[in-house]
């Protein structure tokens, strides 16, 4: 018992370990999972709020018809993950304000600056899915590639885009008083465009030379190669430090977001097989360990009943084994040195036949001797 209690301490010890790690490691990607599933449904919400803005600064006050869809399906996600990512009061912050978008009254600017605020208010959203679900402290590259590619540079970029056609327009409209300051505003937006392009042009050539998927690269290329496009055309539509072709900056607008949105698809997606593969194969390292335990224990219960049914097949072979019988055949009680030993008789002295002096003494002296 003490042997089989020395083996089992031990290797129940290691398992212990082994299995706090493994339960530890499948919570946190299990964490980051929710956070895939929550960008994805960011990810329609960044594109509507800016076809909102854009649709605002031409005079439509109602809410279209995305921004509703995309609202909605945010609000689903953040009742089922937001405790967890701890984003619910600043979900409800945001979903406040971007109620109040079509009530919005004044000039273009001060509509501008109205969608400005909640756009931004969307961006730090991402940050905090990103930071809460710890997608941006794995451990592994081509993860943290792209989800710094997901929820930093495609909303980034998303956002660039929609302001910087949108001030290209106010550009247009403008006043000349005006413009001097839109065209620093518009510059700083065509900056941001391209930044956030090769950002996310960057991020995406390194998550695809360190990753293990065999599909990442295919799903990419077609889609990032619209992209870059996408801005060569907004660059040309821009002209920066000329007069901004309005009609090539709206052209340019619509294939960015179009190729932005099936880019943030994929990455999405391949986020959450990648993760879904980690979280496999963890759940096959706790099952093996189960199994390795439980041989363990069943090699150790056997070897204990067999070392017990040898000893005792040992005691009973001793036991029951041949032994030597000392007793004396005879009548119980009888004194076992009686016999006819010859040098053990007592003397006669009784009636002793007449044979003379002679023979008398010579009797009596050889039972004296």
């Amino acid at each position: 018992m003490v042997l089989t209690v020395l083996v089992l301490l031990p290797a129940a010890a290691l398992f212990l370990r082994v299995l706090d790690d493994n339960t530890e490691q499948r919570d946190r990607l299990t964490l980051e999972n929710q956070g895939v599933e929550y960008l994805t449904a960011l990810s329609p919400l960044v594109s509507a709020l800016a076809e909102s803005q854009s649709s605002a600064l031409q005079g439509v006050t109602a809410e279209p018809a995305s921004l509703t869809a995309a609202v909605a399906r945010v609000q689903d996600a953040d009742a089922r993950l937001g405790e967890a990512l701890d984003t619910s009061e600043r979900w409800a912050g945001l979903k406040d304000k971007i109620g109040r978008l079509p009530n919005v009254k004044g000039d273009a600017a001060t509509i501008y600056e109205a969608h400005v605020e909640v756009s931004d208010l969307t961006l730090a959203l991402y940050s905090a899915v990103r930071e809460n679900s710890t997608l941006n402290r794995d451990e592994e590259s081509d993860i943290w590639f792209l989800q710094q590619a997901a929820a930093v540079d495609m909303p980034e970029a998303v956002t660039a885009v929609s302001r910087m056609g949108d001030t290209a327009n106010l550009v247009a409209a403008a006043k000349a008083k005006q413009k001097a300051a839109l065209n620093v505003k518009f510059g700083y937006e065509v900056l941001s465009v391209q930044n956030a392009g090769d950002e996310l042009t960057d991020n995406l050539q390194a998550a695809v030379e360190d990753t293990e998927s065999a599909t990442l690269a295919g799903n990419l290329v077609s889609n990032l190669n619209s992209f870059k496009r996408g801005i060569e055309d907004a660059n040309r539509g821009a002209n920066f430090g000329g007069s901004p072709n309005v009609s090539a900056m709206v052209t340019a607008q619509s294939t960015l977001q179009t190729a932005l949105n099936a880019l943030s698809g994929v990455v999405l997606k391949e986020m959450k097989t990648l993760i879904d593969d980690r979280i496999d194969a963890l759940n096959y390292r706790r099952a093996e360990a189960w199994g390795l335990l439980a041989v363990a224990v069943a090699l150790i219960v056997v070897a204990t009943f067999w070392t017990r049914a040898r000893a005792r097949q040992v005691t009973d072979s001793i036991n029951d084994g041949p032994s030597r019988d000392v007793s004396v055949q005879g009548d119980a009680g009888a004194n076992p040195y009686s016999g006819p030993n010859p040098y053990d008789q007592a003397p006669n002295y009784g009636e002793i036949p007449n044979y003379g002096d002679n023979a008398t003494r010579r009797e009596r002296s050889g039972a004296l001797r």
